[in-house]
């Protein structure tokens, strides 16, 4: 099968921060390499397939861009040379397990201590994407004009608004909204929460910190895409629209377009049929790894 993705990705410090803390990578697998991401670029998916992660470092915690940059080239690292059978989905849960355990060994050393980071992973491998999440860094997917977040924030306000104690409008502006209650480097293991998609043609993905999703809505991502005459300028825009209303968190976001030998996209098909969750992260919201981003 032939597959194509085309990428961009853009990282910002935003209008408050003294460093970005956030890192991100795009590798192809196959051939060991990271495309270059400051122009949209197309490539030909190959048989080990391709990575896409976000990682948001640990704000105000001891090198919280240590530990993103760790979790992102462990997860390629790991990707690339494990071996594996075509189309497995325990490929990426155990690269983010060994990516956890890594940023747990380096956080116990002086000056990293309390070190953390988010994760969200997209692997893309044939017709599917394998999706990875410890965290709130978020995946959406833009298809046949709508969009849909794929991955659930592992966050406090998620937990109160699954028991109806919040409404989503009132969890935008809770000050509880950067309390999140898992994260890579907190312990020695980790919960993935993992989910599998059906690729359409024309599919769009999209990758981000809550640097993003803190100021812009989804319906606001999936009309900056859809608009944009190129990946690269819809993740520039993006990115201003967050700096425009404040940017006080570091801003990082990934668009990658498939295409190739796919289904057509069919009218009225509801995103969520075409994705499975493979494992849910349980909540445990009085756990003392719960952490302010």
């Amino acid at each position: 099968m032939q597959l194509n993705l085309s990428v961009a990705a853009r990282s910002d410090i935003g209008c408050v921060r003294k460093q970005n803390e956030d890192a991100f990578v795009i590798a192809d697998l196959t051939g060991d390499t990271c495309p270059p991401v400051d122009a949209t670029t197309r490539f030909r998916v190959g048989e080990r397939g391709v990575l896409l992660a976000v990682s948001d470092g640990m704000g105000g915690h001891a090198a919280g861009d240590v530990a993103s940059a760790l979790v992102v080239e462990t997860l390629r690292r790991e990707m690339t040379e494990m071996d594996r059978p075509p189309h497995d989905v325990a490929l990426i849960k155990r690269a983010v397990e060994q990516a956890n355990r890594e940023t747990w060994d380096a956080a116990q050393s002086p000056g990293r201590r309390g070190m953390g980071a988010t994760v969200t992973a997209v692997f893309v491998d044939g017709a599917f994407a394998y999706i990875a999440e410890v965290g709130d860094s978020r995946a959406y997917i833009v298809r046949g004009g709508e969009i849909e977040q794929v991955t659930k924030d592992q966050s406090y306000v998620q937990y109160l608004i699954d028991r109806g104690v919040l409404t989503e409008e009132r969890a935008a502006n809770s000050p509880l909204r950067n309390v999140i209650l898992q994260a890579m480097g907190q312990s020695p293991s980790v919960q993935v929460a993992l989910g599998k998609l059906e690729l359409r043609q024309k599919d769009c993905l999209v990758l981000c910190s809550d640097g993003l999703t803190n100021k812009v809505t989804a319906d606001e991502m999936r009309d900056t895409i859809l608009r944009a005459p190129r990946l690269d300028a819809a993740c520039a825009q993006l990115v201003e629209m967050a700096r425009e209303r404040g940017g006080e968190d570091n801003i990082t976001v990934i668009l990658g377009g498939v295409s190739g030998e796919l289904p057509a996209q069919i009218a009225g098909e509801p995103i969520s049929e075409t994705l499975e969750v493979v494992s849910e992260w349980t909540p445990a919201p009085s756990s003392r790894n719960a952490r302010a981003m």
